[in-house]
């Protein structure tokens, strides 16, 4: 089977390239109209798909509507100074049941990964992320998938036997997936009010990270590495405060500002490791004006910017580009080894395998922040280093 088959072509009336201005990125988009967009090899590209699927989003089912809004206002967006390769896909419409979408979503964005094309989607409930999530089964790596949404959508009364898959609980599915490939899950965003201790409790037995709204409020900064060390970004629109995007049924009067959200996307774009990025639960029936489809176009443009600035910034490769800090703890047990990147001034911490580790790998580079060499360097031990430790032993 082909990927053509998945997808649906876009209207020609709407999105033809000879609608659009030269300096606009629709003039730029190769988009599934008459004929599937076809990749040349040895061409780095970014691949826009939309999901149209809104079953198993409570309150929210018309979010399946949202992906052609949100490309009329991405298509009139200006082009970057960088030589844009990007195709549109068109649309994967609702299977006969979530599962067929869940299996098309899947292995669409598994065959673009495996061939280097970084997948964009659009559309549909949050609840796709598992989809987007399975597509690394098939590739034989550990997965570190990073979420930005205000709530923690699991269902701790049902974790052992989750029942229907929804935009609420679907993490479930995620965690107790066998085989599990997860090594590392991340929350950016959650607002207290919204979630249980239990949740939080949960999630610190894993040793996931999951950081408040108010972790970022001060400094959006604090979530680059956690969106560098991300192999796949799932993104609640309703993450975004209701009056920046209103939407989303579930949208409230806290949380990211929509510059805050932009910035968010370009760290995801920047990021040499990020392989999928999906943007879901935009609802087009409660944006009359079309602000928040502008709002998604505009954070789908500072991924693709970001993207075209992407450094190959992969440390040790080669070492002359990088330099190396080293900080001993108190009790003298462990030396905390970073690095940090001179085209980017980026950190990384070494956290040691076991020992019983193949040779090849004696450790895992896990993205910091500055300030936490510092207080490595004061003789405290970071957080981060503690439970990636703990996970690899």
């Amino acid at each position: 089977m082909s990927l053509v088959d998945f997808f649906t072509p876009l209207n020609g009336d709407e999105f033809n390239n000879a609608r659009f201005a030269e300096t606009t990125l629709g003039f730029h988009i190769s988009s599934y109209i008459k004929s599937f967009p076809v990749f040349k090899s040895n061409t780095t590209y970014l691949a826009v798909m939309g999901i149209q699927d809104g079953r198993n989003s409570p309150d929210n089912e018309s979010c399946d509507e949202g992906p052609d809004f949100i490309r009329r206002q991405l298509y009139r967006l200006s082009v970057g100074s960088y030589n844009a390769q990007i195709a549109d896909l068109g649309n994967i419409r609702a299977g006969n049941s979530v599962a067929d979408t869940y299996a098309a979503v899947k292995t669409v964005v598994q065959e673009l990964v495996k061939s280097n094309i970084v997948p964009i989607l659009l559309g549909g409930g949050h609840h796709i992320t598992y989809a987007q999530y399975l597509a690394y089964q098939g590739l034989e790596q550990r997965v570190d998938l990073a979420i930005i949404d205000s709530r923690l959508d699991m269902d701790i009364s049902s974790m052992e036997y989750p029942g229907e898959l929804t935009s609420e609980n679907y993490l479930n599915s995620i965690f107790l997936h066998q085989p599990n490939y997860l090594f590392n899950f991340s929350n950016l965003g959650y607002q207290t009010y919204f979630v249980s201790p239990e949740s939080l409790r949960v999630m610190d037995k894993l040793l996931f990270d999951v950081n408040r709204l108010g972790d970022f409020n001060s400094n959006i900064g604090q979530a680059e590495p956690l969106i560098r060390n991300a192999d796949l970004l799932s993104f609640d629109i309703s993450a975004i405060r209701s009056s920046d995007a209103c939407a989303n049924a579930n949208a409230t009067p806290n949380g990211f500002y929509g510059e805050q959200a932009c910035q968010l996307c370009r760290y995801a774009g920047m990021s040499d490791k990020l392989s999928s990025f999906g943007i879901y639960e935009y609802n087009p029936r409660l944006d009359p004006q079309g602000q928040t489809a502008m709002l998604i176009a505009q954070m789908v443009w500072y991924f693709i910017d970001g993207y075209y600035q992407r450094k190959n910034d992969l440390p040790l490769q080669p070492k002359s580009h990088y330099l190396i800090y080293r900080a001993s703890m108190q009790d003298s047990r462990h030396e905390l080894v970073f690095i940090k990147s001179k085209k980017t001034d980026r950190w990384w911490m070494q956290v040691p395998y076991p020992n019983n580790n193949s040779a090849n790998e004696r450790y895992h580079l896990v993205p910091c922040l500055y300030s936490d060499y510092e207080l490595a360097i004061a003789g405290e031990m970071p957080d981060l280093w503690w439970r990636t430790y703990q996970k690899l032993h």
